[in-house]
Order: structure tokens, then sequence, then C-alpha cells
């Protein structure tokens, strides 16, 4: 069963708005930040991450965003050209704003942290009337992500977009992605997430993060079938609820609910698993797949990258997803964690 229409005869297969920065993982393994020396240096921010696998994947690509006029920014900005990700939609800051930080911990596979530094930096300044509406209407699916609504203007550059899309019939994929260092209160979260998440067909995020969404509602038991239901009363045709290694369970507003089988991953860091995933699932629904079959190819997306140092330059292609399903379905890999 078809639960999204994607829109025919556009330029772009999808186009993401939101954070671009750069990522310091840990070289010093099973160690605490505070004895770590060495990192590794690539792009990073959610929605960077996604579009980076979308492309991997094979769909043309665009980013809306900005970068700092610094070594970063550039960096950045040939990163994503080199991954043919069209950058004429990214622009770059002048009023002396930094590119954002964030240095990873990897204590364990399964004990990983970040220490962000988030000021003044340029993804934030984003300003509503630099999202280029002719972009946004030659895109099948637009994808936002929960850190560009915690400050302004990139706040209002996110409902803007979101305003161009509805006008064009663009699907719109909303990545909750909290970050708690990012907004002012709990209350201030849940209110411009709920007001975002009302103009979206595909919302995903984990129960916590709905959670956070759900402040002025009820639902004491925290119950997933009661929280999918809020969104289908708007726009939503698709709400995708993560349980960590339960999995995950994608609601349906024909009142259906979806489970796939979870793969094993020789794990090295937990972080970027929700981006790979979030890559995956919504590149086998723009296949016209079914919703298993393609929470299935988000899951093995996302083993691939948990299984490597970096976020970004692992995002695989769809030959190596097809290829890790197929091993794990041999019995190829072990069972140290499953997602």
């Amino acid at each position: 069963m078809e639960y999204i229409a994607f829109p025919a005869n556009r330029r772009f297969d999808f186009t993401a708005i939101g954070r671009l920065c750069i990522d310091l993982n840990a070289n010093e393994i099973n160690r605490p930040m505070e004895e770590t020396v060495t990192f590794t240096k690539y792009v990073g921010g959610s929605p960077a991450n996604i579009t980076i696998g979308m492309s991997r994947f094979g769909m043309k690509t665009a980013f809306i965003g900005k970068i700092a006029n610094d070594q970063m920014g550039r960096f950045i900005e040939g990163y994503l050209k080199k991954n043919d990700i069209d950058t004429g939609n990214v622009i770059t800051d002048n009023t002396g704003a930094v590119t954002g930080l964030a240095f990873t911990e990897i204590k364990s596979p399964r004990d990983c942290s970040i220490l962000m530094y988030r000021d003044n930096v340029a993804d934030l300044k984003l300003n509503a009337e630099e999202v280029q509406e002719d972009l946004i209407a030659d895109s099948k699916l637009l994808l936002i992500s929960g850190t560009a609504l915690a400050k302004s203007p990139s706040r209002e550059a996110v409902f803007q977009a979101l305003e161009y899309a509805k006008k064009h019939d663009v699907v719109v994929a909303f990545d909750i992605d909290y970050r708690p260092y990012t907004w002012s209160s709990h209350e201030e979260t849940a209110v411009y997430y709920n007001l975002a998440a009302e103009k979206c067909d595909i919302i995903v995020g984990t129960r916590e993060e709905f959670d956070m969404m759900e402040r002025f509602d009820r639902n004491p038991e925290r119950d997933d079938q009661v929280t999918a239901s809020k969104w289908f009363d708007y726009k939503a045709k698709i709400v995708i609820i993560k349980h960590g290694k339960a999995g995950s369970i994608a609601y349906t507003k024909d009142g259906a609910s979806h489970r796939a089988k979870s793969f094993p991953a020789k794990v090295v860091k937990t972080f970027g698993a929700g981006d790979s995933y979030a890559a995956g699932f919504l590149y086998g629904v723009m296949q016209g797949w079914t919703l298993e079959k393609s929470m299935e190819f988000g899951s093995a997306s996302a083993c691939i990258v948990i299984s490597s140092h970096s976020c970004s330059d692992a995002m695989p292609t769809v030959e190596q997803v097809e290829t890790y399903i197929n091993r794990s379905n041999a019995g190829e890999i072990s069972n140290s964690f499953s997602f």
C-alpha cells in the first residue's frame, strides 16, 4: 500500500534545511573526553548527514543552510559538492558567526556522548528571505529538523520553507532531532516542535523526543498509538517512533502499525544511527517499497554507520546496504548489538 504520493517531474528528489556543522570524533576510543587528545574532523549535523545518505543512494539532492565565512565553512561546502549535493542555497554568513562544533566522546560502544559548541553559529543565522522558493518548488521531498527551530532567524526560515512546500505540494518529513543545549526551555521546544509537526507528512523521532512534544497533552502511559493519532488529525501520514534496541514502529493513518526485523552490528559508537536510519527509510518510501522493507533498509544502513568511526563518511550506498542485509541473513555478522 502506498502511503505517500510524491510529485513527479521535479529536479530534486530530496532537499533538506538546517544544521551544517563539524563533528570532531575522538580517536582514543574507550577513554573519557578528559583523556582524549586527538580527534578526526567530519562534516556533521543531522540534516546534512541525511542528505549525504540520500545522495549516496543515488538521489538528486540539495541543501538549504548557512555556513561561516571561515575554513570550516569552506570545508563543509566543499564536502557537500564532492558528494553531488547542490549548494546553490547554501549561504555564506558575513556577520562573524562561527561554525558549530560537536566533540564526541566514545567511552564504549554503548557509552557515547557529544559536547556541542553552539554559540553564535552560522547555521542559526539563516534568514527567511534567503530560502529559495524555486528550489523547494522543484523538490519532491523536503526534510526539516528540530535544531533549526531553536533560534531566530533560522526558526522563521524553516517555517518559510514549510509554507513554500505547502504551496507547491512538496512532501515534508520532520526529523525531530532534539538537542536540549540549543533551547531555552522545554516549553519553548514543545511549542515550536508542535507548530512544525502540524505541517509535516512524515514525522520521525524517539519515544523521548515525542514525550518532549507532549508536554501539553495527556498521555501519561506514553502510548505510541495515542502519540501517532494526534498527528493524523493534522497532515501526517506516517509517524515513526523509535525505541532504541527495542526497534522502531511505523504508524499509519489507517490505524495500522508496522515493524521490521533488526540486524546485528559490530558497534564502534551509537551516534549517527538515527541519521542513517532516516536516510534509508526515506529512500525506501520514495522507491514505493512497503514500510517494512523501508524500515529494514534503514536499520541495515544504521548498522553500517554505527560500525564506523564516522557518520557522514560512513553513509553507505544502496549496494552496501543490500550486501549487509544479505550477509546478516546468512549469519556472517556477529550479534554484538541489534538495531
